[in-house]
């Protein structure tokens, strides 16, 4: 692509830095600091995702807020992220990946504090969104770094690193942030991520180089307007469908919006040529369509799963939300492990190999959970499956980033990184909204068949969904038992259904990595040296 230049120092870069012509890259002791510093700036932003999930009954009496008002708080925040990743990744490009993750770090960090200091609603709302627009500044950086700085022979282990605090921080952060609603209270769920990034800003200065991309291009406002406009719609509608319902004229209108937006922009991009925000043309390519297409599925399965395992764990078990959020941790250590080891497992049998192993061992945990689950069983019933899952994705994750980090050359690593953040939320959100409605679909299909005798109150209470019927059967009486038993086993049913279906994904997934996989044979990221840049150039001017 003509428009991407080895990136250019600035006047605070190192004259080892990446970036200067001819120079090399920071000595192995400084690129541990880096990854340390990019991945605790990653682990601030992840823990902010799932955080306030746990204390939502507490800002409803905080606030005197309505459920959908805290949902909008709750996710607010991924909107935003999600919305901006791509046009603040391509500004960080241009204007400097150290300076724009330092303004990240810093914009993060007050708006935490905002946040826990929050007098209202309105307060709380504004400062979330805050919080969205700096963890986009900051998320597609911190890979982008990566890419940037680490040699090829080490830029898989550290992308490793970087993918397994990305899949297993998330579980992590629920975990710190339910121990400290127990002990404390919600305000200081805040306290995680601003020291978090308070230590990041710190270690960022000192150690992490800069580093920018030279264009003779403008940039590209329409493709990144249009972006914006196609993910705050595509996201809003996958996270208000399951709420409002899928025919509302809202989520109609919001299906609409992001269907033309996102048609726009790729007719745009495509107009664009080598001046785009994105060289959509790369899709065309094993490296980038198999990675996307695996990080979109593997995200959307693991977000679904969590959607299930909570109220399986909570209202069919019993458990409090901070021994819930523990009882994930084995499969986020086995993920995490997995993501480490997952380079040296595709330098030995290849990115594609590897891939299809990771996903062949998640369908297989997923099979597991849905044959073995039960009441009777309990924890115990599911662990295997959750372990397996947990291994697969490591496995998975790694070579798919680094498949969509390599297809871009290393001037559009920030735009690379950004592709890769995007395609993750959208996964979560779509595997947060099928496998949900599958589970609700499949929970109110198999109670009604139970509910005979039961008083009728009760049964339409215990329809809306299994923690509904675990406080209704309080006011039941002598039906409270098999009400809650009913709705228990329901659930286990609805659960198996969705599980199915994640088999099912992950069945055609493997299938096609098989056939349409990366082809690189370890998996590095072919597409950040100079030579293929070199590449790229001459193959976009033929075109």
């Amino acid at each position: 692509m003509s428009t991407n230049q080895p990136p250019q120092p600035s006047a605070d870069e190192p004259s080892g830095a990446p970036g200067a012509a001819g120079a090399g890259v920071p000595d192995a002791r400084r690129r541990r600091t880096i990854l340390i510093a990019v991945c605790i700036a990653l682990m601030a932003v992840i823990a902010s995702v799932s955080g306030l999930n746990v204390a939502q009954p507490d800002l409803a009496v905080s606030f005197g807020a309505s459920q959908s008002t805290i949902l909008w708080i709750i996710n607010i925040y991924t909107l935003s992220l999600a919305a901006l990743l791509l046009p603040l990744g391509a500004l960080g490009d241009r204007w400097g990946r150290k300076p724009m993750l330092l303004a990240g770090l810093a914009l993060f960090g007050v708006a935490n504090v905002v946040a826990g200091l929050a007098p209202s609603a309105e307060v709380m709302l504004a400062a979330r969104l805050f919080s969205g627009v700096g963890a986009a500044m900051i998320m597609p950086i911190t890979l982008a770094v990566i890419t940037s700085t680490f040699p090829k022979e080490e830029r898989g282990r550290a992308i490793g690193v970087w993918t397994g605090v990305a899949g297993g921080g998330g579980i992590l952060g629920m975990f710190l942030s339910a121990a400290l609603v127990d002990v404390a209270s919600w305000r200081w769920l805040f306290v995680l991520p601003v020291a978090l990034v308070a230590v990041a800003l710190a270690m960022a200065l000192r150690s992490v180089p800069n580093s920018r991309e030279k264009s003779r291009h403008a940039f590209d406002t329409v493709g990144a307007l249009t972006s914006v406009v196609a993910v705050v719609a595509l996201i809003f509608v996958l996270q208000e469908g399951p709420e409002r319902g899928w025919t509302a004229p809202v989520t109609l209108l919001g299906l609409a919006v992001g269907v033309i937006a996102a048609v726009g922009f790729v007719a745009w991009e495509l107009s664009r040529g080598d001046a785009a925000l994105l060289d959509v043309r790369l899709f065309g390519e094993r490296s980038l369509a198999g990675g996307s297409i695996t990080l979109l599925a593997v995200f959307g399965v693991q977000a679904g799963i969590f959607v299930v395992l909570f109220p399986f764990l909570q209202a069919v078990l019993g458990w409090s939300g901070l021994l819930s959020t523990l009882a994930l941790m084995p499969m986020a250590v086995l993920m995490m492990m997995a993501s480490g080891l997952a380079p040296k497992l595709a330098a030995r049998i290849g990115a594609r190999s590897t891939m299809a192993a990771g996903i062949l061992l998640a369908g297989v945990g997923l099979a597991l959970m849905a044959a073995f689950v039960s009441v009777d069983g309990g924890y115990l019933s599911v662990l295997p499956g959750m372990l397996a899952m947990g291994t697969g994705m490591g496995l998975s994750m790694t070579p798919s980033t680094e498949a969509i980090t390599g297809s871009l050359p290393r001037g559009r690593q920030g735009v690379a990184s950004a592709l890769n953040d995007v395609t993750r939320e959208f996964g979560t959100a779509l595997g947060v909204a099928l496998l949900g409605a599958l589970l609700s679909s499949g929970y109110r299909s198999a109670i009604d068949s139970r509910l005979a005798g039961l008083p009728r109150g009760a049964a339409d209470t215990a329809r809306e969904g299994v923690a509904n019927a675990v406080g209704a059967a309080d006011g039941a009486g002598a039906h409270g038992r098999a009400l809650i038993h009913a709705a228990r086993e329901s659930f286990v049913d609805g659960w198996q259904q969705a599980m199915w279906a994640g088999v099912a994904v992950m069945a055609v997934l493997f299938l096609y990595v098989v056939a349409r996989g990366p082809q690189g044979g370890d998996g590095t990221a072919e597409g950040s040296d100079d030579t293929t840049d070199e590449f790229r150039v001459a193959a976009s001017s033929a075109r």
